[in-house]
C-alpha cells in the first residue's frame, strides 16, 4: 500500500475538483459536465461538521469522499461525492475511504450513513453492497442506500 487516508484540507480543493470532473465524465459518458459551484467545497474545511477524507500518495490526492453531517429527526451522515482515480481503482482505496467515513460517524454518534448511487454505476453498487450498504429506496435513476453504524 503506497497511499494513506487522511482528513482533507483546503489546499486539496483543486485535486478534489479534478477528480470530481473525471467522475462526472465517467458516470455520464460525456465531457459536457459542470464542476462544483464556486465556494461549495469550503464548508468541508471550516470545522462545521462536514468533512472530506482523501486518499493520498506521494503528495497527490487519488481519491476522496465527502461527508455531510445531518442532525434532524433522525441523525445521519450523507456521503455526497465519492471518487477514486480510474488508474487506482481495485486497490482497496474506496473501501478504506468508506471506512474512514463510517468511523467518523461512530465518533460523532451518528447511527446511519446514507448515499445515492446511479443505477448504471454497477461497480459502485458492488462496492457498497460488499461494505454492507442496503437499498433503502428507489429514486428513479438512482438508489438511496443506507448502512447503520455500531451503537
Amino acid at each position: 500500500m503506497d497511499w494513506i487516508i487522511r482528513k482533507g484540507v483546503a489546499s486539496d480543493k483543486k485535486e478534489i475538483e479534478d477528480l470530481f470532473m473525471d467522475m462526472l465524465r465517467t458516470i455520464y459518458k460525456t465531457d459536457d459536465v459542470e464542476g462544483y459551484e464556486e465556494g461549495y467545497l469550503d464548508k468541508f474545511f471550516d470545522g462545521s461538521g462536514d468533512i472530506i477524507f482523501v486518499a493520498e500518495t506521494e503528495g497527490k490526492v487519488i481519491g476522496y469522499i465527502s461527508v455531510e453531517e445531518h442532525r434532524e429527526d433522525r441523525d445521519f451522515i450523507y456521503l455526497d461525492d465519492f471518487c477514486v482515480a480510474g488508474n487506482r481503482r481495485g486497490q482497496g482505496i474506496g473501501s478504506k475511504l468508506l471506512a474512514a467515513a463510517e468511523n467518523y460517524a461512530e465518533e460523532i454518534n451518528i447511527p446511519a450513513i446514507c448515499l445515492h448511487v446511479e443505477k448504471s454505476n454497477t461497480a459502485a453498487m458492488e462496492l457498497y453492497e460488499k461494505n454492507g450498504y442496503k437499498v433503502f429506496r428507489d429514486d428513479g435513476s438512482r438508489n438511496l442506500l443506507v448502512k447503520t453504524t455500531s451503537p
